[in-house]
């Protein structure tokens, strides 16, 4: 007989849901030895011969015999023997069960149902019951459904049985779970997505699940602005000193930074950045874990090897890797036996799985927050003048899908080559028309050269940059060209974020925060900074944690997003701009990402 065809993922989960439903129904038979040895080998996942002692009892026992067979039917189901589990269930009347027992009778016939093709008739028995029952069947009732309706073709229907689902699951459970929602929305289509994604509301919870389902295709999509309602440890826990609200400390701390090689200069700037804030956190009083720093190399063998090291060694989180590679090999084992930290995003576009968050410096956040920044100024037409790197060009991709989602309009997109140095040809035709600006992604040795350009062009329009227009020190006679920009950046920058330590101070004794190195300095002070905090943030809609890089919150996803401060050029000096900290800040971008930086 043809066996039930399902995704791996869907059986995996299938089975998992089956496997937490206690078999008892509300209507059981007293208490005897039969029925508990069956029990025993069904615990034991000793499923054939749990059926059988079940098929035995149901001969023996006439009264109960509907409930004995339903057993049966479970347990053999359980152990993937489908065509034993329908000939079993064939011979239950349903009318002499009762409660959970019916249900359960249902959703087995369910199942057999869609083993035919017949989703009309899985759906009908998978319907909503008339009384609350325990959250294990009702989370197997609605696996079911889900699957009804995608076999259906209902794949938004099947999205959002799955998505409703997702707070009742953990573990590898709700990972399949997500995994199988996103495979629903991706399969309604790019053109069907966005115009789902126009009816919902700004606050809809599934909205950044269609979102994450059009990045998978490849779309551009604004993000929904972060929400920064309330930051963490504003009100005491009690018990230990110096603990607030949402602290959280692991016991052991494992820091996986490359020690060699490409990427060992900013991983010991990061390193140097964790440990100045571990080290400030001491004055408060609240429990710290043991830190212990691991060489993850640069690639991905050797980040799973300091991985499992380290789970070797006792940690109770990681914090690291921070090459991409190293990540997404770690994000592919599925759910984490020791839940991670990731201090980048992986190279292809996944969901983090059970047990893992991703922090890092993505330009696209950068690229976003200008748009938003731009638009909320009232600037509503703008030119895009960028770099020919990587960094800038992603920037510019994020600037202008939220640009036009927030209804500006992109009249132009230039793209600067690094060595050049005059660039009339390209500004020639520069509308500076009331109302309109310019956006520019660059570092600043060519942004020097192509702002007094735009002057002598008679381009008048206000500029507005990303974090790499500025080289982290003060170069008055240098940056005087560069007077009037408006950027965003890590607020740590121009100590601009209170209670942290100050970086005027550190630049003494500490060669890694001065100049552009001091966001990565950042990043590494707010990786620690979240190791007590990020399931907080992950739980809590709404908190936030000041941070060195931004006021960081986190999304369903577990992905920190960063919502940076706001700075301008005056007299050739990088100043923040009075009130940019302030609770409506302009909006950051979904996922973060330290690649810019790294790679």
């Amino acid at each position: 007989m043809r066996m039930l065809r399902l995704p791996a993922a869907a059986v995996a989960l299938s089975m998992m849901l089956l496997a937490c439903v206690p078999l008892p129904g509300t209507r059981t038979p007293p208490a005897n030895d039969s029925a508990q040895r069956a029990q025993a080998l069904y615990t034991r996942g000793q499923f054939e011969q749990s059926a059988d002692a079940y098929m035995t009892l149901a001969g023996q026992d006439a009264q109960y015999s509907d409930y004995y067979r339903l057993l049966a039917a479970e347990s053999w189901r359980q152990g993937g023997k489908l065509d034993r589990s329908e000939q079993a269930l064939a011979n239950v009347r349903r009318n002499h069960l009762e409660g959970e027992d019916a249900i359960r009778f249902d959703l087995l016939r369910a199942e057999f149902a869609l083993r035919r093709n017949d989703p009309a008739t899985a759906l009908s028995l998978a319907g909503n019951p008339e009384h609350p029952i325990s959250p294990g069947l009702m989370a197997r009732l609605l696996e079911v459904r889900a699957r009804a309706q995608a076999a259906g073709g209902d794949h938004w229907s099947a999205a959002q049985t799955r998505i409703g689902m997702d707070a009742s699951l953990t573990g590898i459970d709700r990972e399949h779970n997500r995994k199988l929602a996103l495979a629903e929305l991706v399969a309604m289509g790019a053109d069907n997505l966005a115009a789902t994604d126009a009816r919902l509301g700004a606050d809809d919870h599934l909205k950044p699940w269609v979102h994450e389902a059009q990045t998978q295709l490849g779309v551009a999509v604004a993000r929904a602005p972060a929400q920064l309602a309330q930051p963490v440890g504003t009100v005491g826990a009690g018990g230990q000193p110096g603990v607030r609200e949402g602290y959280r400390a692991p016991t052991a701390v494992a820091l996986l930074l490359p020690a060699s090689g490409p990427l060992s200069s900013a991983g010991n700037v990061v390193r140097d950045g964790f440990f100045a804030a571990y080290l400030d956190a001491g004055r408060n009083g609240a429990p710290r874990p043991s830190v212990k720093v691991y060489d993850s190399g640069n690639d991905a063998a050797h980040t799973l090897s300091a991985y499992d090291q380290a789970v070797k060694d006792g940690a109770t989180l990681v914090v690291g890797p921070l090459n991409r590679d190293g990540v997404a090999a770690l994000f592919g084992r599925g759910a984490l036996s020791v839940p991670v930290l990731a201090l980048n995003h992986p190279t292809e576009r996944v969901l983090p799985p059970g047990g893992a968050s991703e922090f890092g410096l993505l330009p696209e956040a950068e690229g976003a927050q200008v748009a938003d920044h731009m638009i909320d100024r009232g600037i509503t037409s703008a030119v895009a003048m960028l770099s020919s790197d990587d960094f800038a060009s992603r920037a510019g991709k994020a600037f202008a899908a939220e640009y036009a989602a927030r209804g500006g309009k992109l009249t132009r997109t230039i793209t600067l080559p690094v060595n050049a140095v005059n660039f009339s040809d390209q500004i020639d035709g520069i509308d500076s028309a009331e109302g309109s600006g310019i956006f520019i992604s660059m570092k600043p040795q060519q942004a020097r050269l192509l702002l007094p350009q735009l002057r002598l062009a008679k381009v008048t329009a206000p500029v507005f940059g990303t974090s790499h227009i500025y080289a982290g020190v003060d170069d008055a006679t240098s940056d005087k060209d560069l007077d009037g920009v408006e950027f965003c950046d890590a607020p740590w920058m121009f100590d601009a974020q209170p209670g942290l330590p100050r970086r005027g101070d550190l630049s003494a004794g500490l060669t890694s925060v001065r100049g552009v190195n001091a966001r990565l300095f950042a990043f590494g002070m707010d990786a620690w900074a979240l190791v007590p905090y990020v399931d907080w943030l992950r739980s809590h809609v709404g908190s936030y944690l000041p941070g060195a890089s931004g006021q960081l919150t986190a999304d369903e996803f577990g992905r920190v997003r960063r919502v940076l401060t706001w700075a301008r050029f005056q007299d050739g000096l990088a100043r923040p701009v009075a009130g940019s900290l302030e609770m409506d800040a302009p909006a950051a971008t979904g996922i973060e990402d330290s690649s810019s930086n790294t790679q």
